[in-house]
């Protein structure tokens, strides 16, 4: 069935669009098992492909050209990170009416992880900790700093100022307003990152962290890679971790205050734009925002 049009100007993604790009494009696999992997993020579609294979497609604008960027910087990465992460294998083009490039990639069997399994675990909030030391240590030898294309630029809190106070309208009622204004407030007064940019991960959540016999195994989803403030990489101390293990995973990381707040920011800034968009019709979005959202603001 070729891929067609909703309302919102998303394509329809099923099981036979994705067999006949993956049979066309890449005959190799043609034929091998297909299985929706759910649940998936906001951003893509998952199938798993056989054992050993896993293909992501975009569901929205926003999501095209991860795969690439993926393909390209997640080779390097690899060896220089303790945790396991995706190994894309091929970048595949429009096909059927579907309009965008889509990815390849090894499949990394584990479970997502949650708060209730590790949110009091000290051990796996240090390993995070040096997980993104890490990363953000980072620098690939033959990439000079300026040839970092502005795709990896991170945004800057800021951006998110009007969106933000709009959702904090939004759930009046819900949340503590008069808090979250606070808290907002503080963080886009925080000083800025006034050191060199350093390498992020960019949408680091639960649902981007894979256990293994109880224990962190991979961290996926590098669509939101790229250069800049660190910050945004804290809302995992807020959608994992509880307030003990919070601050064992601040002082392995030695984290000062102001990237801390504004840390706090980017947690509570995403977790409202997730929670107005699809508490009302998924309630383990609903569950986990809140969370999200409530620790944020006990910092």
């Amino acid at each position: 069935m070729a891929a067609v049009r909703t309302a919102d100007m998303r394509p329809r993604i099923d099981e036979a669009l994705v067999r006949r790009l993956v049979d066309t494009q890449f005959p190799q696999w043609a034929g091998l098992a297909l299985k929706l992997f759910s649940p998936a993020g906001s951003d893509h579609v998952i199938y798993r492909l056989g054992e050993e294979l896993s293909v992501r497609l975009p569901r929205h604008p926003g999501a095209v050209g991860q795969a690439a960027k993926e393909l390209q910087w997640l080779p390097r990465l690899a060896p220089h990170l303790p945790l396991a992460v995706p190994v894309p294998v091929a970048v595949g083009g429009p096909g059927f009416g579907y309009p965008w490039p889509w990815g390849v990639s090894r499949w990394l069997d584990g479970e997502t992880a949650s708060a209730d399994a590790l949110g009091d675990s000290s051990e796996a909030a240090i390993e995070l900790a040096h997980f993104l030391a890490a990363l953000q240590r980072f620098a690939p030898d033959d990439t000079p700093a300026g040839d970092i294309t502005e795709a990896l630029t991170g945004r800057p809190l800021p951006d998110r100022d009007r969106a933000t106070r709009a959702a904090i309208a939004k759930v009046d009622g819900v949340f503590d307003t008069t808090a979250m204004t606070e808290l907002w407030n503080a963080a886009l007064s925080a000083p800025g990152w006034d050191r060199s940019p350093v390498w992020f991960h960019g949408d680091l959540h639960t649902g981007n962290l894979l256990t293994s016999d109880g224990c962190l195994s991979a961290v996926i989803d590098f669509g939101g890679l790229g250069t800049g403030d660190p910050a945004c990489d804290l809302m995992i101390a807020f959608t994992l971790m509880s307030a003990h293990s919070r601050a064992a995973f601040r002082e392995a990381l030695g984290v000062d205050d102001a990237t801390w707040l504004r840390g706090r920011g980017w947690a509570l800034a995403t977790g409202l734009n997730a929670y107005t968009t699809y508490a009302g019709v998924d309630p383990r979005v609903a569950a986990q925002t809140t969370r999200q959202i409530t620790q944020a603001l006990v910092g």
